[in-house]
């Protein structure tokens, strides 16, 4: 018996937000190599590559977004919804992969320093219409975020960005004013410590999805609970919660009605307020109950 409550996660607009976050970032991305080449700065270099990759990543979460969005079939019962944690997990590997590469080409600055000057003022500008971009798309994306694993992603890869525009401001600042061009390597390493955390929080999330472990926030001994509160049930057992994709959590559970309950033909109500209760107060989006009489034994016990 089960809840066929529609998901609403995977709308158009999660694809409109990443769309428009995807515009911005590629803009940017475009002026900051532009700046780097001529400013020499190695700092701005590295937040254009993290642009350039955050590039990359929209585009996975808006390929995953559209997929994730195709309806359910008789092959795939449960729909493509997982698609959208297979985009977050390349968005994780590529942050993983840009921060190594990151951190080996500031070392390698401040280890072997350029005869180069870098030319802070210029670095400065564009580190400032990155800011300023930065914070127009994780405005854009806010939101979304809460409710798709996916865009939340994207928006962290965003607010890395801005956090690593700053960076640059920073160091950009020292080269102005004291024309230390080191501040300039110590900004990219500041990139790469960044960005490694995230990416490790976003997979830390995605290998939760994959292993169908039970959601953050969600305590199984609190649905048990509410589930024993019900009037005429006896007992509960064989609990399992998970998610297909942040959002979309998805519950089964024996429960143990007394005969009074069946006899008169209570079960149906009963089914229906515990089905209600989680998705009210647990906000489960799917959730199948095998109600049983008492002494009921399972047929797979015995295998």
């Amino acid at each position: 018996m089960h809840d066929h409550a529609p998901t609403g996660i995977r709308g158009s607009g999660n694809r409109r937000l990443l769309a428009i976050s995807l515009g911005i970032t590629s803009t940017v991305m475009v002026v900051q190599v532009v700046g780097a080449v001529l400013s020499g700065s190695l700092a701005l270099l590295a937040d254009a590559a993290h642009m350039f990759t955050d590039a990359a990543a929209l585009v996975v979460a808006l390929i995953a977004s559209t997929v994730a969005a195709r309806p359910a079939n008789d092959r795939r019962t449960f729909g493509y919804q997982r698609a959208e944690v297979f985009g977050a997990l390349v968005n994780a590997i590529i942050l993983i992969l840009l921060s190594a590469w990151v951190a080996f080409e500031g070392v390698s600055r401040l280890l072997h320093p350029t005869e180069a000057e870098v030319q802070g003022g210029l670095m400065l500008v564009v580190a400032i219409i990155g800011l300023v971009a930065n914070g127009v798309a994780m405005w854009l994306l806010s939101s979304a975020q809460r409710r798709s694993i996916n865009v939340r992603g994207a928006y962290i890869e965003v607010m890395g960005d801005l956090i690593g525009s700053a960076a640059v401001i920073v160091a950009a600042i020292v080269v102005v004013t004291t024309g230390w061009d080191q501040a300039d390597a110590i900004a990219s390493l500041f990139i790469a410590a960044m960005i490694v955390p995230r990416a490790f929080s976003l997979l830390r999330e995605v290998m939760s999805v994959l292993s169908e472990s039970v959601p953050q926030g969600t305590h199984v001994q609190d649905i048990r609970a509410h589930i024993l509160g019900t009037p005429g049930v006896v007992d509960v057992h064989d609990v399992h919660v998970w998610q297909l994709t942040r959002g979309a959590l998805v519950f089964t559970a024996h429960v143990v009605v007394d005969d009074d309950a069946l006899a008169d033909g209570r079960a149906a109500g009963i089914l229906s307020g515990l089905q209600n209760c989680l998705s009210e107060h647990f906000d489960v989006e799917h959730s199948t109950f095998q109600l049983e009489p008492a002494g009921h034994v399972e047929h797979d016990a015995h295998a």
